[in-house]
């Protein structure tokens, strides 16, 4: 029998609405130690807001985060599941489309939410993990082409070999 998603999910994660601010959602994260929000209309889910959306789509833009509302930062239509998807089903969704999180819904009704962490402590492929938390995390910044010099070696190291 495999796991399903509906075994390992967060049920009733905290929810914010699309008026809150960034910094009521920065708030909500510090309070329930989570790098997402996800942002509800009634009991609706609209999509989600990262800690990683605050950073880039608030801060890096020197926005005033008192006065972005979190309707006009989220991440709408995200990939979800249902409770009944198999964890490897879910773990190949992040994997394909390169997210940490998935939410779980019931129709439009968001009823929990599965994270790359929640994943690895329950499937038995930890190879598998592996594959999809790298393919996550992999971006053209962290893909070196060139053979030298190595990936994430400092200027002051290289420059220090040739003496």
């Amino acid at each position: 029998m495999s796991l399903l998603v509906r075994h390992v999910m967060t049920e009733a994660p905290q929810t914010a609405g699309v008026d809150l601010n960034a910094f009521d959602a920065a708030g909500l994260m510090r309070q329930f130690d989570v790098g997402v929000i996800p942002v509800v209309d009634g009991e609706d889910l609209v999509g989600l807001v990262t800690d990683r959306d605050l950073v880039l789509r608030v801060m890096a833009e020197r926005q005033d985060p008192a006065n972005v509302r979190l309707g006009d930062i989220v991440t709408r239509s995200p990939v979800t599941v249902t409770p009944d998807t198999s964890l490897s089903d879910a773990r190949d969704l992040m994997a394909e489309h390169k997210i940490r999180r998935l939410p779980v819904v019931k129709g439009d009704q968001l009823v929990g939410i599965v994270s790359m962490g929640d994943i690895a402590v329950h499937d038995a492929s930890k190879r598998a993990v592996g594959d999809a938390l790298s393919e996550v995390s992999e971006s053209p910044s962290t893909i070196d082409l060139t053979e030298t010099p190595e990936r994430g070696t400092p200027d002051r190291v290289r420059q220090n070999r040739g003496t």
